[in-house]
């Protein structure tokens, strides 16, 4: 009977020690939700296949690795789509490029009390508190380098409008490094600066009323390269020649390949790749199937791209 009871107990050991690795290989599977912003201009449409790749390679290299991908068209939606990622899909991990900065804070402050890592992407929140980890470009030097270049091109003097993006954090950083720069130089003078909500139709009714308002425009920065095809068709239809350069920003595939073909207009741009979503992906979902976290805060930076070494940023098989 002693012996019986011996064998019993050790078969019980055994299963709850199985049991116990069950458990501990469960707790080890990450079920990452990405939530982005639909495909509705050319840089979010390198934001949704760059995340897609993701998806793809990373779920093959890690099979304890689930990504659940959501696009959104507005705030509110992309909202919804992080209660259904948290209740319905049970992820542990999330990362989100927010559609909007303070709309987007509470809903995803909440999806951090669940428990869930969350990585913030580009457009940042207005509380980093609801957040452990924040991915982007050099929003700085997004608005610093263009700024400085025109500064020197024009010889410190002209007068320049301006095209802000959507209300964001990012776009607030672009804008204070821009005009910091400008402030730097009497003689140059910003007209104005309008919303266009990096959106070529959008870009191009705030150019059509710029061209309109003022008689004399030495130079645009577009501050976006969607924004900036925008502006180019407004002045090309309006015949205007008093436009001597019209800046863009994130180094797409396009204005890359006017920079390198000598375009009168587009003669510099500034890098800003949506490749960093995959990044942003790729480190959080590593780092969790490890069970790591992320720097507070990494960024990508920003070159300024001229004809020079234009060549370097051009790939002409990307969505953007």
């Amino acid at each position: 009977m002693k012996n019986i009871l011996r064998v019993l107990g050790t078969s019980l050991g055994a299963l709850t020690l199985a049991a116990s690795a069950v458990s501990a290989i469960a707790a080890d599977k990450v079920t990452l939700g990405v939530a982005i912003p639909t495909a509705t201009h050319g840089f979010t449409g390198g934001i949704v296949w760059w995340a897609n790749e993701a998806k793809k390679e990373l779920e093959k290299a890690h099979p304890d690795l689930k990504i659940i991908i959501k696009t959104a068209a507005g705030a509110p939606e992309q909202a919804n789509q992080l209660q259904d990622l948290v209740t319905v899909n049970k992820i542990n991990a999330l990362v989100i490029f927010p559609f909007e900065s303070a709309t987007l804070t509470q809903p995803v402050a909440q999806v951090k009390k669940k428990g869930v890592y969350v990585t913030v992407v580009d457009r940042g929140l207005t509380d980093t508190s609801a957040q452990d980890a924040y991915v982007a470009g050099d929003n700085t030097a997004f608005g610093k380098l263009p700024a400085e270049y025109l500064a020197k091109t024009m010889d410190g003097k002209g007068d320049i409008v301006a095209l802000r993006g959507i209300p964001t954090t990012l776009d607030n950083e672009r804008w204070a490094a821009f005009e910091s720069v400008i402030k730097q130089h009497p003689d140059m003078k910003i007209l104005d600066a309008k919303y266009a909500n990096w959106n070529r139709d959008d870009a191009f009714k705030v150019m059509q009323d710029y061209l309109t308002r003022f008689k004399h425009i030495d130079a645009v920065w577009a501050a976006d390269d969607d924004m900036m095809i925008g502006v180019l068709k407004a002045i090309d239809q309006a015949k205007r020649t008093d436009i001597k350069q019209v800046f863009g920003g994130a180094g797409s595939k396009e204005a890359v390949k006017r920079i390198m073909d000598g375009d009168k207009l587009v003669q510099a741009d500034v890098s800003y790749s949506p490749k960093f979503i995959y990044d942003a992906i790729k480190l959080t979902a590593e780092a969790r199937l490890k069970g790591e976290n992320l720097p507070p805060t990494t960024i990508i930076p920003s070159v300024l791209i001229t004809k020079d070494n234009a060549k370097q940023f051009y790939y002409p098989n990307s969505p953007f």
